[in-house]
Parts: structure tokens; sequence; C-alpha cells
């Protein structure tokens, strides 16, 4: 269930700040019963945004993927490098 607290508890800085690490999700802060901020621990943030990023690039790949865009065997592409490169293949 979502944490929903009015903006009056901004005042005590350090409570809202443990409740964000120790709950590890967002809190919504409201002012006169309206939604007004969300506040998150930074280490939520990066974890959501790092999300974000391989959402996007899920959604790149299947955009290439239905486009017809001539797939990429990974092992091959290795290989080419390893003889390019002259490292012996583990």
């Amino acid at each position: 269930m979502p944490i929903v607290r009015p903006i009056s508890d901004l005042r005590n800085t350090n409570e809202i700040s443990q409740l964000c690490h120790n709950r590890q999700e967002p809190i919504f802060i409201t002012e006169n019963g309206y939604s007004d901020l969300v506040i998150m621990s930074m280490n939520v943030y990066e974890k959501q945004n790092a999300l974000c990023e391989v959402f996007k690039k899920l959604e790149e790949a299947e955009e290439l993927e239905n486009s017809g865009v001539a797939n990429v065997n990974g092992k091959n592409v290795f290989k080419k490098l390893r003889r390019k490169y002259g490292q012996k293949t583990v």
C-alpha cells in the first residue's frame, strides 16, 4: 500500500528520510488533500531509472525485430573480434 503523508510532515526531514530508506518505496506527499510530490531514497530512484532504461532498450529491440533488421549472432560477433584482435577463445 502506498505511503501518503501531508506536506506538513516534511518539517521533520529525519523522519521522512528514515521512512524512505526503511520502506524502499516512494512516499506520496499531499497538499490540501491533493497529490503534490513524490519523495524516494536515492537507491530506489536509481533502481527505477535502471529499470526504465531496461524497458527502453527492450522496446528498441522489439522495434528492430519488427522492422525486419537482420539479427546478429553474439557468438559469431565475439569469434570475429577474437580473430581480429588475436585473443584465444575461452
